[in-house]
């Protein structure tokens, strides 16, 4: 691979340095002329125009020339990322192939070959210099000019969701080194231009993050139901699995699958524009207030941090004429740095298409603190276009080095990006803001890494820093893709509960249901009912571990250890202990005929045939079930406060207890695709949501009535 690379480079660099010596030829007489009584030219035009030619010329041939017997006689041992330095070196030019060529060649070279220090040098030189460049003089960024006679530039840019007259709509934000603009795309025919038409704009000067009058009472901010969210969710999935589906059947070539990809876009443009509920409030001293919702704590902070750092310049107000006005606004369109809304169909189709499945992530310690605070980290991934709050550590108490590694499982629906903030916690009430969802605690720092499958995927864990304002935040991770999180290993052990037949847990115990499930229910019930993502969040791995031991060996302790544990951790060993079972709550053997009465259209059939099935459980699986429908319901009757619809519960516990056996997969029956969330784990959540809408089921009403159900499944 390493010579293929390098080979496919040499040809590229062979082509450039034809293309130049094509240059010198008109250059040399031009030249010759420049010094004549009748120029074409004059000597400074040809230098202009010609700049540096000659030079570059000599560099990359010196640079071919050296790395042609290389390929040519070609010994994988053998060192060339001096020759790489050395150009980067030399050559500070516009972004061509080297940097992609710097990079693949890193992905091929061992850490250990003398080429992979080198390499690194080399495409660190290349990055800082162009990063330098973009920075300080990409003219493109610059606008007309601010009051004060310099160049108005564009800091940033980005589709944000406004309030606007008590309904919710897409804007594009332009921050500017002077002012704020807020602006819609108009609707243009295609083939057209696009054009942005100007809603707002508020200098920096005028413009402050604080209500000055208390009696200033923003809009209430309404927040749609989670389960809808879900449903979109499901939706979006099964429009992509269908669009890979046409693919593959039509090699793309079909109408149906520009259909399916216009009917996703509007499904994920809903759910971009719903989503968000963290606001933004911007106020203009002299005039209006404005709104904004975001998906992020950490979106909130950028933009936040990006105006206060401007704000700090000594900045004049300023006010636009009509004209500039709309010079600036149409100036918009080249400048933004963000061209599309986020959502997939805006996507190439080689752009990856992230990670489904579980990605297991620990929170080890944090440095650079100046002074003792009480700490915490929180965890972000995105998912459908938005970021997502996924788990929180625990609070540290006043001191400078947080020591918390806690263990987090964080589920993954196409993510390609993990984030860490770092706050610190308020205690005083007095600060308490009176903002629906505002987060009073302090931002200490905030960093994020990208999810790169190849790291990521490997069975180690991979320790990363992640580094924010002087704060060194340390964690490790590792990801299990969707399919192996739930694969099933039955416990070798006699003794114990987890992974061991249910069947027979019972009957040493002689109960009907285990004590395992029956002493977490209450639990949650007596102290997380009113526990906001109960099941959802994640609980700390360490303490399930704990919990998992001390089921399995029959502590004496159990008892306390669950009084004082904290109640993420109990949902989560329940989790665990449906998850570790060695075949499904809802058994192998029933699994496709759960698949297809899910799929019946008419009532009265699903109704016969999914009562049917549970009939068909043996008594332990039955009443377990039962009990724990029972449990969910009463979870979700809390949704108010604890924000755990019966649809979030469906999703939660759906795939752990409705799973295909290992031979249903293997003879092909079953297709588990780990890129898309599939059309049988979307099936899986359904039956349980069925169960869960359904009116209470009892045991002995069911087993009266196997008299009249007596065939078998």
């Amino acid at each position: 691979m390493k010579k293929l690379v390098l080979s496919g480079f040499l040809a590229s660099e062979e082509i450039y340095i034809n293309q130049l010596e094509a240059l010198l030829l008109p250059m040399r007489p031009l030249k010759a002329t420049a010094t004549t009584s009748q120029p074409v030219l004059t000597i400074q035009q040809v230098e202009t125009i010609f700049y540096k030619i000659q030079d570059i010329f000599e560099i990359h041939k010196e640079f071919y020339d050296a790395l042609l017997p290389h390929i040519q006689q070609w010994d994988e041992k053998v060192a060339v990322g001096h020759l790489f330095k050395k150009l980067n070196l030399k050559v500070k030019g516009p972004k061509d192939s080297k940097d992609c060529t710097t990079n693949d060649l890193l992905k091929h070279t061992p850490k250990d070959h003398p080429d992979f220090p080198l390499l690194q040098d080399a495409l660190r030189i290349s990055q800082n210099f162009l990063s330098s460049i973009n920075e300080e003089i990409d003219p493109r960024r610059t606008a007309i000019t601010t009051p004060k006679g310099e160049a108005r530039q564009l800091v940033k840019d980005g589709f944000l969701v406004e309030m606007s007259e008590g309904s919710r709509k897409l804007r594009h934000v332009f921050l500017f080194t002077d002012l704020l603009l807020c602006a819609k795309m108009k609707k243009t025919s295609a083939g057209r231009q696009q054009q942005y038409e100007c809603k707002w704009y508020i200098p920096l000067a005028d413009l402050t993050f604080q209500l000055l009058d208390d009696s200033d009472v923003c809009p209430h901010i309404q927040v749609l139901p989670e389960h809808e969210i879900e449903e979109i969710k499901i939706k979006i999935s099964v429009i992509k699995s269908d669009i890979q589906k046409e693919k593959k059947a039509l090699k793309g070539q079909s109408r149906n699958v520009e259909r399916l990809r216009k009917k996703m876009n509007e499904q994920e443009s809903w759910l971009l524009l719903h989503s968000p509920t963290i606001p933004f409030r911007i106020h203009n001293k002299h005039g209006k207030s404005y709104l904004f919702l975001l998906s992020s704590d950490y979106e909130r902070s950028e933009w936040r941090e990006s105006i206060q750092k401007l704000q700090k310049k000594d900045l004049q107000p300023c006010q636009l004429s009509s004209v500039e006005l709309q010079v600036l606004t149409s100036s918009c369109c080249k400048l933004r740095t963000v061209h599309n809304i986020p959502v997939t169909s805006n996507k190439d189709d080689e752009e990856t298409s992230g990670l489904y499945g579980f990605l297991h992530v620990i929170v080890h310690s944090a440095k650079g603190f100046k002074e003792s605070a009480n700490l915490y980290c929180t965890l972000e991934v995105d998912s459908y276009g938005y970021f997502v709050s996924k788990a929180k550590t625990r609070v540290f108490r006043d001191t400078t080095e947080p020591q918390w590694n806690e263990e987090f499982e964080i589920e993954l629906e196409g993510s390609q990006c993990l984030r860490i903030l770092c706050y610190e916690k308020c205690y005083d009430k007095t600060k308490l803001n009176k903002d629906d969802n505002e987060i009073v605690d302090i931002i200490m720092g905030k960093g994020q890494v990208q999810l790169d499958p190849q790291t990521v995927q490997s069975k180690n864990w991979h320790v990363d820093v992640i580094e924010m304002n002087g704060i060194k935040v340390e964690f490790s991770m590792k990801f299990t893709s969707r399919d192996l999180s739930l694969k099933r290993t039955p416990s070798k052990k006699q003794s114990g509960v987890f992974g061991v037949k249910i069947s027979i847990v019972t009957k040493r115990e002689r109960s009907k249901v285990p004590y395992i499930v029956r002493q977490c229910i209450e639990e949650v019930e007596k102290r997380g009912i009113d526990e906001v993502g109960i099941y959802r969040i994640s609980g700390v791995a360490t303490d399930i571990q704990a919990l998992k031991a001390a089921f399995d060996t029959n502590s004496k302790d159990i008892l306390v250890m669950l009084s004082d544990m904290d109640i993420n951790a109990i949902a989560g060993t329940l989790k665990l202990y449906f998850r570790e079972l060695p075949e499904p709550l809802l058994t192998d053997r029933l699994y496709p005929a759960f698949m297809e009465g899910i799929a019946l259209s008419d009532p009265a059939a699903k109704e016969n045939c999914m009562m049917h099935l549970l009939r068909s459980l043996p008594d332990p699986n039955l009443i377990t079930f039962l009990s724990l429908l029972e449990h969910l319901k009463r979870v979700a009757d809390k949704e108010p406060i604890n924000k755990m619809s019966l649809h979030n519960l469906g999703t939660v516990f759906g795939p752990t207890l409705l799973r295909p056996s290992e031979s249903e997969v293997t003879k092909g029956h079953i297709t588990l695709a780990s890129d898309i969330w599939s059309h049988d784990v979307m099936a899986q959540v359904q039956v349980l949501l069925y169960y869960l809408q359904h009116p209470p089921i009892s045991f002995a009403e069911l087993k009266r009535n196997t008299l009249y159900f007596s065939t078998d499944v």
